[in-house]
This record gives structure tokens, C-alpha cells and sequence, in this order.
């Protein structure tokens, strides 16, 4: 399986968990702020929007500073005339472009001074502050009737000199049930901040407290921390949950563990935490209708990599599912591409699971589920990519019938399969056309590292690829100088 600076999610993962140096993945935080999946509208018109980022763009010749972009959704899906791009070098947005700052390493989308308007939340890990060459910031990018503007302001690390990388992940949703979003930010440390909702225009927070998951710590050289933050109600209490992926502490071989952390009224606790299945997990949603989150997670990475084997994996890559219930996650339900009517076929490095979205595709409310496997190899072309959606059911996902794969070779999808496209380098199942059903929007590695976003709507029963589209990055404002990675990352 071949590397891809940032967007080797499953190869970065598997060199952290035995001991290498982690590289950032391409993995966005997810934010579901009840049981119904969260969708962003940032110009509150009613319908999703998208925000993306391509974080080791150029600007103003200045390599990896990073840029994101918002894609504002309409009655036609996600289009390129209908966007913002903004960088640190936009008027109102803190801080100027560097080299190496990585503006939208990380992106959590909610309201989070409460104007009806969703705002987004940006990382950039990497950023040097002061004399700290990994600092890391945490923007607060603001919605309006116009979408996000450019105007913005910066949370501060509330304590600059223990740990490194302020921004690694992030997570929105309401943890204490008081209606207001709130902010859940990592670092390399274990602990992990919380910023209360009812932020101020001047970005001071209704309060803030932190909470430590059973995780490893890193350091500057091995920015442990949390790998993902991923937000949702698991219990059905109204109150937001977290579920945390890192390290464990009891041994010296960092194996990836999972837990769930409950919301309460005071907010997240690590009281009552739970340990979960390995993966990098994605997605919470109610899969099943039964008024409970459901946590999905992907290990993407092969049973066995290096000499050492992963627990509970398999070799292309696994999808575990764990339903939710009164008392938090309960039953786990795992399946790979050798399960029987999953497309496609289980092979080391396929990279089955890499990344995972839920949305409600054909109105019938049971959240349904994609899947990407950017390194399928099809014909001659390796690492070409392929995404599969499976449907929502009563009893669970239904891997009886109905469900789809889609390459860059499907009749209909725009483009080519190509050598090293890593179709499905992330995705996203969000309403954009405000027709209250799910559409397919996927990232991929296009044109040597350029990226592109390609749009496929649902039709109100599935997805089709009637009115799909691709977005360039030089369409969408962003500049091909090096390798920009558009839509590596999809804020959640």
C-alpha cells in the first residue's frame, strides 16, 4: 500500500500503533449533536452545507499553510459557484499564512454563539506560536446570512506550555443538554478541554473544564493524544456523548483503544467511560430507529502489519458496528468486504473503513451508512478507490440487500480510475439539496494530489449518479502549486 502524506490514514495509524511517529491523519472530528446526524448550515438557508479544507495548500507561496472551503448547498447539490474559500491571509481571520501551518488540519461545524447560524471551527495543530514550533491554534470561523465570512477569532490554549499540537482534534455538541453547543478540543496531552457553549463574539466561551480519558499522552515527537473525537448521543439522554480514540496506557506497544465518554449535566465525564472495538471511528447515528446513537468505527489498517497484529481487524480493513442503548453502547455488530453482499473483496491494503458517514438517504429514518476504501485496487489501477453504501434498518444495517459501490468507473460518477486517486479519501452523507435526504459527497486525491470533491445525489431512494459532478480544486479557488489535498478532510 502506497503513502500519501495526510492522506494515509490506515498506514499513519499502523505506524503509530507500534511504535512510529504519527503522522496526522486525514480523519476529520465528527460532531452529531443528538441522535438525528448533524448537518451544518452555515448561511441558515435551511439546506447543508459543506466545509472542507485543503490544509497543505499554498498560499501567497507559502507551502502548507492551508486553506478551507465552504460549499454551500442548493436545490442543485454542491456546485462551485456557490462557495467561500478562505485562508489565514482572509480579511478578518486571525493570524497570517506560514509555511507549514496546516489552516484546516482539523474542522468541527455548530452554532456556537447561538445566532442561527452554524459556524466552524478550524485547526491548525502545526502552527507555530511564539517560540513553540508546534503550537497549534484553534479558530472559530463565524456563519451569517452569507455564509461563513472570513471573520473569526482564535480560542487560546488555556495552558500553552504542558502539551503541543492545541488543535490536534475537535468535537462540537451540546455535552450538558443546556442547548448550547459546545467545543471539545485535543492536543498531544491525554486531557482534553471543553469550551461551553454561548461563545462571544470576542470568542470567550460560557466556561470551559477538561476531562481525561483512560489514553495515552504523547510528547512533541510522539503527539499521541487523541487520534479522533467524535461526537453523539450513544445513551439517548439529550445530551451529547464523546467517544474517544487513542492509546491505552497499560502497555508500551500502543495498541489503538476506543472509549465512550458520557455527556451529563455538568458535561463529559470520564466516569462510566467505556472501553470500545479498535478503529478510527467516524460516525454516530441511529441506525436502527430505536431513538439510541449508534457508533460506527473503521479499522481500515490489516490484521497484520510489521509482525504485529491488530485486534478485532482484518486483513483489507473491518466496520465495526456498536448500537446503542439506555446504558450506552451495548451490542457490536462487524463486518468486512468478504461479508457476504458487501461489494468487493477483502485484500490486504484495500483500506476497507478508512472513513465512515451517516445520513439518511431515502427518508425512511434509519441513518445509512458509507463506506470508503480509497486503496481498492481495480483493473491495473492501484489505489484508485471505491466507496460502498449500505442502508439502515429496523434490525440494523441490512447487509441482506441494497447495497452500493461507487468508482470513478461507475457509469455516471465523473472522472477516471486513475493509479493513486484514493477515491473515498473522505466523504460525507448530508442533505445539500434540502429535499430532507441524504446525497453522497466524496474526496479524493485527484490529479496527483491536487484533490477534488465529487457530488452524487440521492433520489430519494438511493444514490444515483444522475446530476453527479466533480469540483477541482482550481475551481474552487484553491491553489495546485505542490499538493493541495482538497477534500482530504470534511468537517462533521
Amino acid at each position: 500500500m502506497h503513502t500519501f502524506p495526510r492522506l494515509a490514514l490506515a498506514t499513519a495509524t499502523a505506524a503509530a500503533l507500534t511504535g512510529g511517529l504519527l503522522s496526522f491523519s486525514a480523519a476529520s472530528a465528527s460532531a452529531a449533536d443528538s441522535v438525528k446526524v448533524a448537518r451544518a448550515d452555515f448561511n441558515g438557508d435551511g439546506i447543508g452545507d459543506i466545509a472542507t479544507s485543503a490544509t497543505t495548500a499554498y498560499v501567497n507561496g507559502h507551502k502548507g499553510a492551508g486553506q478551507v472551503v465552504a460549499l454551500y448547498g442548493s436545490a442543485s447539490g454542491v456546485t462551485a459557484a456557490k462557495r467561500t474559500t478562505i485562508s489565514q491571509n482572509t480579511a478578518g481571520v486571525p493570524g497570517t499564512a506560514e509555511a507549514g501551518d496546516d489552516f484546516g488540519e482539523t474542522l468541527a461545524y455548530a452554532d456556537f454563539n447561538a445566532d442561527g447560524y452554524d459556524d466552524l471551527a478550524v485547526g491548525s495543530p502545526s502552527e507555530k506560536v511564539g517560540t513553540d514550533t508546534d503550537g497549534g491554534t484553534v479558530t472559530l470561523l463565524w456563519g451569517s446570512k452569507s455564509g461563513l465570512t472570513g471573520k473569526g477569532v482564535d480560542i487560546k490554549d488555556p495552558s500553552p506550555s504542558s502539551h503541543d499540537y492545541w488543535g490536534l482534534q475537535l468535537a462540537a455538541g451540546d455535552f450538558d443538554g443546556d442547548g448550547k453547543a459546545d467545543l471539545a478540543v485535543g492536543s498531544s496531552a491525554a486531557t482534553l478541554w471543553v469550551f461551553k457553549g454561548g461563545f462571544s463574539g470576542s470568542g470567550t466561551p460560557g466556561g470551559r473544564y477538561t476531562v481525561k480519558p483512560p489514553i495515552q499522552p504523547g510528547t512533541s515527537s510522539y503527539p499521541y493524544g487523541p487520534m479522533k473525537l467524535t461526537a453523539g448521543d450513544v445513551n439517548g439522554d439529550g445530551r451529547t456523548d464523546l467517544i474517544v480514540d487513542g492509546y491505552e496506557t497499560k502497555t508500551s506497544d500502543h495498541w489503538n483503544t476506543n472509549y465512550w465518554l458520557p455527556g451529563s449535566s455538568t458535561g463529559l465525564t470520564a466516569t462510566g467511560a467505556k472501553a470500545l472495538k479498535s478503529g478510527i471511528v467516524t460516525g454516530v447515528g441511529d441506525i436502527n430507529g430505536d431513538g439510541y446513537g449508534d457508533i460506527v468505527s473503521g479499522a481500515s489498517w490489516d490484521a497484520s502489519s510489521g509482525g504485529t497484529v491488530f485486534p478485532d481487524s482484518a486483513n483489507g480493513g473491518r466496520v465495526a458496528v456498536t448500537y446503542g442503548s439506555a446504558s450506552g453502547p451495548a451490542k457490536v455488530t462487524m463486518f468486512n468486504q468478504n461479508t457476504s453482499n458487501v461489494p468487493g473483496t477483502s485484500e490486504k491494503g484495500d483500506g476497507f473503513g478508512w472513513e465512515i458517514d451517516l445520513g439518511d438517504v431515502n427518508g425512511d429514518g434509519y441513518a445509512d451508512l458509507a463506506v470508503s476504501t480509497p486503496n481498492e485496487d481495480i483493473g491495473s489501477n492501484s489505489n484508485t478507490g471505491q466507496v460502498t453504501v449500505l442502508y439502515g434498518s429496523k434490525t440494523g444495517i441490512n447487509l441482506a440487500s441494497g447495497a452500493q459501490s461507487f468508482a470513478q468507473s461507475t457509469a455516471g460518477v465523473p472522472g477516471d480510475d486513475e493509479k493513486n486517486d484514493l477515491f473515498g479519501a473522505d466523504l460525507k452523507l448530508d442533505d445539500v439539496t434540502g429535499d430532507g435526504k441524504a446525497d453522497l459527497v466524496v474526496g479524493s486525491y485527484e490529479n496527483g494530489g491536487d484533490g477534488a470533491v465529487t457530488y452524487l445525489p440521492s433520489n430519494g431512494s438511493k444514490i444515483t449518479t444522475t446530476g453527479s459532478r466533480a469540483l477541482s480544486a482550481s475551481k474552487l479557488g484553491v491553489s495546485t502549486t505542490g499538493t493541495p489535498q482538497l477534500s482530504a478532510i470534511f468537517a462533521d
